[in-house]
């Protein structure tokens, strides 16, 4: 049996096998309990268990006295948008994001349109697990309603944002190709390359659930893209994850450049209008410090999840953060990894420079990542970071998240995956060599 993932991005597991009915009621329940919740938002990506999950957690929200508000197919950005907009007391998200096709999960909003924190989160699970629920009389049943055309208020807020030159934009006439795997973001992100005047190249944008290439929009599952972008004479690529809350690209000369590089560009498109405090997670390319140095701004980590970011971002006042897989948050808008912004926010960059993301890459310095995932086998991982922190002794260390481990220009982070039963080791140096050596340094003690 497949383990049930757990944690502040909500629940997640192979359906039929680790998320059942009965994990999706009790979870779904216990959330209604602590938010107190009377009307919901809910949507889904492709995959083809989200009709049925949605029919199924909707109609347990209405039975518990709930108002339901069903945006079908929406991106994750969306409905953390949608929650704010519509005055609604809670979300649910129907996504395994970047997990294969057979995992699906509930991701859980407050009425601020955000994941739930970690104190949030710890009660929600225990009375989950706890199970002892009452439910209201049949005449205070929820209602339902089925909203039409809920990307538009996505859309439009995007266009809206102060950091992206709409009209700098229009007037470049970009040629964009989008690879959205088939996901959430299939319909949406062409839609708002659109209402930016580009002349779209669509790469896998039918929402049919089928992913035609690995979930994660990583280098080597951006082939298709790569090749469309050379062969249309693109000016760009943009690639997905099923959800859309995260974006990578592919460059004009048809590279792909990592994932690393979308919160980099956009941060410098945002620091050069308005300098401010940035946040990244401990996973997070330097390459968003050389920016934020570059214009004389501090930028802090937080622990990895989008939510940490989010709180941290808040306390620090910041005017843009994320996380190095693609997730741009951008406060302007929300407080959400949205692709759309990134799309937005990239272009806008390319605007102005009169070149592609491979002048970025030309221009800042540049790191190696390896991102590197393993099987714990009969370790635990706290057996395992006491030996990585003796391996590097002498270095700086922060045991927020895992342990995270820096000297000079180099980083290694090591700590569970919130969302896979894997222990994740991600290392950043000047070079692959001294990058891959200090994830081997890791692995050796797993």
């Amino acid at each position: 049996m497949s383990k049930l993932m757990r944690s502040v991005s909500g629940i997640r597991g192979v359906v039929g096998d680790s998320l059942t009915p009965q994990v999706l009621f009790s979870h779904t329940k216990a959330f209604l309990e602590i938010t107190n919740a009377k009307k919901i938002v809910i949507g889904r990506d492709s995959r083809p268990t989200g009709e049925a999950i949605v029919q199924m957690v909707s109609g347990f929200c209405r039975l518990c006295g709930v108002d339901v508000i069903d945006a079908g197919l929406a991106t994750t950005p969306s409905v953390e948008i949608l929650v704010t907009e519509l005055k609604a007391d809670a979300g649910i998200i129907i996504t395994a994001s970047h997990n294969p096709l057979e995992w699906n999960a509930l991701k859980f909003l407050n009425a601020k349109g955000l994941f739930l924190g970690p104190d949030d989160v710890k009660k929600l699970f225990a009375l989950a697990d706890e199970g002892n629920f009452s439910f209201p009389d049949y005449k205070e049943m929820g209602t339902y309603e089925f909203l039409e055309d809920a990307d538009s208020v996505h859309i439009q807020g995007t266009l809206a944002i102060p950091f992206v030159d709409v009209q700098a934009i229009r007037k470049a006439k970009f040629k964009v190709a989008i690879d959205a795997v088939n996901g959430a973001g299939s319909l949406i992100v062409p839609r708002l390359l659109e209402e930016l005047g580009c002349d779209v190249v669509r790469v896998h944008c039918s929402p049919d659930g089928n992913f035609p290439r690995g979930a994660e929009p990583i280098p080597e599952h951006l082939g298709d893209l790569s090749k469309v972008v050379l062969e249309n004479n693109c000016a760009v690529g943009f690639a997905l994850d099923p959800d859309a809350d995260r974006c990578a690209i592919v460059c004009g000369e048809g590279r792909a450049i990592g994932e690393e590089y979308t919160l980099a560009i956009a941060t410098e498109e945002v620091l050069s209008k308005k300098p401010g405090n940035v946040c990244i997670n401990l996973s997070t390319s330097r390459m968003n410090e050389d920016v934020a140095e570059k214009y004389g701004c501090k930028c802090s980590r937080a622990k990895v999840g989008e939510i940490n970011v989010s709180l941290q971002m808040m306390e620090e006042s910041c005017v843009i953060g994320g996380e190095g897989n693609g997730g741009v948050i951008l406060p302007a808008l929300h407080y959400g990894r949205d692709s759309l912004v990134a799309v937005a926010l990239v272009l806008s960059w390319m605007a102005h420079h009169n070149g592609g993301p491979e002048k970025f890459v030309k221009e800042n310095p540049s790191y190696a990542m390896p991102k590197k995932k393993f099987e714990l086998g009969s370790k635990s991982v706290a057996e395992i970071l006491p030996l990585v922190k003796q391996e590097f002794s002498g270095w700086n260390s922060d045991e927020r998240d895992g342990l995270w481990l820096s000297h000079e220009k180099s980083w290694v982070h090591v700590r569970a995956s919130n969302t896979e039963p894997v222990i994740r080791v991600i290392a950043e140096a000047s070079t692959q060599e001294e990058a891959e050596r200090l994830c081997t340094q890791v692995e050796k003690l797993i």
